[in-house]
């Protein structure tokens, strides 16, 4: 139910802000402005807004294709409602770290979309189920963890490269945290995560 309503809230602050640029630069992550004049609230306003249709799309279908189980099992592990938006609002603002503090004196730096909450809910997903399918280029299915190692070099090698306006170290900070936090709630999942090989 609450992958839903996040999914709901983000399509539609997004179709807003598609029309409305004082809107999209008020929630937008600009780390100057966030550091500057204090306005920290942007770590997670800018999970609400998008660049594009596609943009939004690609996340929100993502999200629910990996938000819903995560949200069934932090339900059934005890973790609850709040364990999992802990995973998805703490994966905005881990996705955002890095940047915050190598941008915070460039004006000019803006980031936005839910990418880094989203690979968070995915990593999450891959650490309890290592092994199950996920779908590389939407096609072709592999296991959960080879993906993720892939989709973590990928990541390095994109944010050294740079220039494709892909924020592509909150994909990594987020993938990063999706595996790190379920285990600082639950130890005992890093026990099973190893179980698997």
């Amino acid at each position: 139910m609450i992958t839903y309503i996040i999914i709901g809230i983000t399509v539609v602050v997004s179709y807003i802000c598609f029309g409305n640029q004082e809107l999209f630069r008020k929630l937008a992550f600009i780390p100057y402005r966030t550091v500057h004049n204090h306005e920290w609230y942007r770590l997670i306003t800018h999970g609400f807004v998008h660049a594009d249709m596609t943009h939004l799309l690609v996340n929100m279908f993502t999200f629910w294709s990996f938000g819903t189980y995560m949200e069934s099992a932090f339900r059934y592990m005890g973790l609850g409602t709040g364990g999992y938006l802990g995973l998805y609002f703490g994966g905005m603002v881990a996705a955002s770290i890095y940047d915050l503090i190598r941008r915070r004196n460039d004006p000019y730096y803006v980031s936005i979309g839910a990418s880094g909450a989203v690979s968070a809910v995915l990593f999450s997903s891959i650490l309890l189920n290592p092994w199950g399918k996920i779908l590389f280029f939407a096609v072709l299915p592999i296991p959960g963890i080879i993906f993720g190692v892939l989709y973590l070099a990928y990541c390095q090698y994109m944010a050294k490269r740079a220039g494709d306006n892909i924020n592509h170290n909150a994909h990594f900070y987020g993938a990063l945290y999706g595996l790190i936090y379920p285990v600082l709630l639950e130890p005992s999942l890093l026990r099973v995560f190893l179980s698997h090989f």
